[in-house]
């Protein structure tokens, strides 16, 4: 196979994938679920799907990309996503993308950007914007620091244990 032929190859099946990561999200949405679809493969192949959960559990955090993350961890039974591609419907918001590198995802491919997101009344860009631009005095939320003599215990003992599994 030519390398023209090879790349021809990889861009249809990451098309196949978008089409089924943009059908989960569209199919959220017919199930009371947020527009959000997502999935990880590894050699080619699929090994988890997910769509955003965030009103049906609850859970702030269960975006379509975290929850593909934490299904595809349980599927290869490990924490890293080393030699992985994530799949997304839209633009990672900040949360998501942040998880995908704790993942160690090796790539992450999106369809719809922040700005499609936020006329349908998803506008994370003040998240964005938030990092990106905006000193932590002007954050809405205050984040401080508190200082104790011991605040690096966890540390000391995380170091001094002969059995840790390094990430």
């Amino acid at each position: 196979m030519t390398t023209h032929t090879a790349e021809t190859g990889i861009r249809e099946q990451e098309r196949a994938w978008m089409n089924q990561a943009i059908e989960l999200a569209t199919t959220s949405v017919a199930n009371g679920g947020g527009p959000f679809g997502a999935l990880i493969a590894k050699d080619g192949e699929v090994v988890a799907l997910a769509n955003n959960q965030v009103t049906a559990s609850l859970d702030p955090t269960a975006h379509a990309e975290v929850s593909a993350i934490r299904a595809a961890c349980r599927q290869l039974g490990t924490f890293s996503l080393e030699g992985c591609t994530l799949v997304t419907s839209c633009e990672p918001c900040p949360m998501c993308l942040s998880s995908s590198l704790w993942a160690r995802v090796d790539r992450l491919i999106y369809s719809a950007d922040r700005h499609d997101a936020a006329v349908a009344g998803f506008d994370d860009r003040k998240f964005y914007d938030l990092f990106e631009k905006r000193p932590q005095e002007l954050w809405p939320m205050s984040v401080e620091h508190l200082d104790l003599p011991h605040r690096t215990q966890p540390f000391d003992a995380w170091l001094a244990k002969s059995d840790r599994v390094d990430y």
